[in-house]
């Protein structure tokens, strides 16, 4: 049974989990798409700045907040086990750790460092800006995904629990 704090959490880490589902989902389907259309230079400039900006607090506190609150959650369905309720708050938690937390950091963050030590001049920077649209795109398609299933695991273990 969810009820009290526990409610509360799951709740806010569902709403979370969805906000950052979005964040990825409008990068996959249109800023990547806009940044494609212009030139490389331009496109990997833009790119380029947009890093620098994303890790800022408007963007890494969800980021890493809901990741704490995953986990959170995941220990209070493990200390409180309710069955389903508390496997499905688990499916949640792991979702958004290892499907989005995780993977950001083991595949885009380093793609993005390679693209930031690229030189809009350099004469890679062509191929270098064609691989980072083509792979990071495709892998950020995954991360708004990890982070949708996160947000329904957590809304299933409500409506269960």
């Amino acid at each position: 049974m969810i009820e009290g704090l526990q409610l509360y959490l799951v709740a806010a880490t569902a709403l979370a989990a969805g906000l950052m589902s979005g964040v990825f989902y409008a990068f996959s389907s249109f800023v990547m798409s806009g940044l494609k259309r212009l030139p490389s230079p331009q496109g990997m400039a833009a790119m380029q700045s947009i890093n620098i900006t994303a890790v800022e607090p408007a963007l890494m506190i969800p980021f890493f907040g809901t990741m704490i609150a995953a986990i959170a959650v995941a220990v209070t369905a493990v200390a409180d086990w309710h069955g389903a309720v508390s496997v499905w708050l688990l499916a949640g938690a792991a979702s958004y750790v290892f499907g989005t937390f995780a993977m950001t950091a083991a595949y885009h963050v380093p793609r993005n460092n390679t693209l930031e030590a690229t030189g809009i001049d350099a004469p890679e920077a062509a191929s270098v800006w064609g691989r980072y649209l083509q792979e990071w795109t495709r892998w950020n398609h995954v991360r708004a995904l990890t982070s949708m299933v996160s947000a329904l695991a957590f809304t299933v273990a409500i409506v269960l629990g």
